[in-house]
């Protein structure tokens, strides 16, 4: 009940955004000066980092929370590399560089941990067989 009440406030959801995308399109100017620009872009970065940092730190400890830390960051890069990439004006040689060589293979390697078999259930299934072994 519970899971069919949540899966249709979801696509209620997405389907509400749709008339909001195409207002958005309509009506958005295509430039917009900012404030804040150096910090947003160094905030994000700074996130990605630790997004980063916390996966080798549960990946290394086989910790089973690595896969929820690896698809946010995944998608913290995905992000980053969307926006380097469309805001870049002059700069778009040196953003589709960054992207490609950096940002996106980092997201997929943030995908292949996200995915992967946890390292945790593994040991703790080889543990529990040698117990049943020798019980």
């Amino acid at each position: 009940m519970r899971k069919n009440l949540v899966g249709r406030l979801l696509l209620a959801a997405g389907l509400a955004l749709v008339p909001l995308l195409t207002a958005l399109w309509t009506t958005l100017p295509d430039t917009y000066p900012t404030q804040h620009w150096r910090l947003t872009w160094v905030g994000f970065d700074a996130l990605e980092t630790a997004g980063l940092l916390m996966m080798a730190l549960l990946v290394r400890h086989s910790d089973h929370r690595a896969p929820l830390a690896s698809i946010a960051t995944a998608v913290l890069l995905l992000v980053d590399a969307w926006f380097d990439v469309m805001t870049a004006e002059h700069h778009v040689f040196i953003s589709l560089t960054l992207a490609c060589t950096l940002e996106l293979p980092l997201a997929a390697l943030c995908a292949v941990v996200a995915l992967r078999p946890p390292l945790v259930a593994s040991v703790q299934a080889t543990a529990l067989q040698r117990v049943a072994v020798h019980a």
